[in-house]
């Protein structure tokens, strides 16, 4: 798939959109422990982010898959990840279930003001012992007549100290493993829903991680989305959007660092000469390019495969195998190359070191990558 004069011109809106609105002020949201996503996300919308592929009835733009590559490797430039973080949890991970299998009420009472940037959306799975193994999920939801009685726990929710509703995966009946689980749009404003407490973390400090509380919350059950006993199926398909995003978004990350590396080695001197005329220096991050272009060529072909309507399970997880551990080296050879400098909090390689470390553990560790791609290969795992 080749990207044509329309992909272009909408980046280089996304791209004015970074450069404006948002790179300006990341150092006081990171002091800050948040982005203020409220007033962030309106101006989003306005570009149409956080609805590119939704129908156009709920405020989406209606678009292929295609444009939410070029956004999500636009947000790779934003100065702290974060940032791009909430909007890719707001667009391609708390609400493509919402879209694909909500009914028309729901969506028109929580798509519609999530696609309009006035409503901040999260996606809650995690709990405190439930990590990667979703199938051992304990939160339930029991039904008391028309409504949902919900108690339970979830943890390391991106946007959840924010979010106005939250996609939750909860078990709705006694079967066991991956049977029985239902997505319920929880509102936030309900009794007995509380955020028990925000995280202090490594990096993505601008994003507010935090752990929810849910006693006996009350939604009515015309909130399940989708097929009740189906939100297993259904979350599995959110994640694999959700790989996608990381790992369109690793592409840019890794481009901005390595451009910007460039140009330093090119200034600094080393022993009487540039750096880059080192040999090593410059083949070293020479092979980390092409390593890029190669996950970039990757992500076209699973996009074209996407929008061709094949199951993209095994090209996703391969995209998130590589991302993660591209991203890594990346970010600590162009510290390395910094020197000194590099190591000081000023300087952005520091916090590029820090942000990028969640890729190879947010939406499926390196070890359940390999645990899947070991599982389709017909390996035991």
């Amino acid at each position: 798939m080749r990207l044509n004069e329309d992909h272009r011109a909408f980046a280089d809106s996304v791209r004015r959109f970074v450069d404006t609105e948002i790179n300006p002020h990341v150092d006081e949201w990171e002091a800050a422990g948040r982005a203020p996503l409220h007033d962030v996300f309106p101006k989003a919308a306005a570009l149409g982010l956080l609805g590119l592929e939704y129908d156009p009835a709920y405020g989406g733009e209606g678009a292929d898959h295609s444009f939410q590559l070029v956004a999500a490797e636009e947000y790779g430039r934003m100065h702290a990840t974060g940032v791009g973080m909430a909007l890719g949890v707001q667009a391609m991970m708390a609400t493509p279930s919402l879209h694909e299998f909500g009914s028309a009420e729901l969506k028109e009472r929580y798509l519609t003001p999530a696609v309009a940037g006035t409503a901040v959306t999260a996606i809650a799975v995690t709990e405190p012992d439930i990590g990667s193994d979703v199938s051992r999920l304990s939160t339930r939801a029991v039904r008391d007549g028309d409504d949902w009685v919900i108690t339970g726990r979830k943890i390391y929710i991106t946007n959840g100290a924010q979010a106005d509703w939250i996609c939750l995966l909860a078990r709705t009946s006694d079967e066991g493993g991956h049977r029985g689980m239902s997505q319920i749009l929880v509102p936030t404003d309900l009794p007995g829903f509380s955020v028990a407490r925000t995280f202090e973390k490594l990096g993505n400090r601008c994003s507010d991680t935090a752990e929810l509380v849910l006693d006996g919350v009350r939604v009515p059950v015309a909130n399940t989305i989708g097929e009740v006993g189906r939100g297993f199926q259904q979350q599995m398909r959110q994640f694999v959007t959700e790989r996608m995003f990381a790992a369109y978004t690793t592409v840019g990350q890794c481009q901005y660092a390595l451009d910007r590396t460039r140009r330093f080695i090119h200034d600094r001197t080393v022993f009487g000469r540039p750096l880059a005329d080192r040999q090593y220096v410059a083949f070293r991050l020479t092979e980390l390019q092409a390593e890029v272009d190669l996950l970039r060529s990757h992500n076209l072909v699973t996009c074209e495969a996407l929008m061709a309507g094949e199951d993209i399970t095994r090209m996703a997880t391969v995209a998130k195998l590589k991302a993660g551990r591209l991203i890594r080296e990346v970010a600590d050879r162009c510290l390395q190359f910094h020197g000194g400098m590099g190591y000081l909090e000023e300087t952005w390689t520091a916090r590029m070191l820090r942000d990028t470390r969640l890729t190879s553990i947010g939406a499926g560790a390196d070890e359940v990558m390999l645990q899947v791609l070991a599982r389709l290969d017909g390996l035991p795992a």
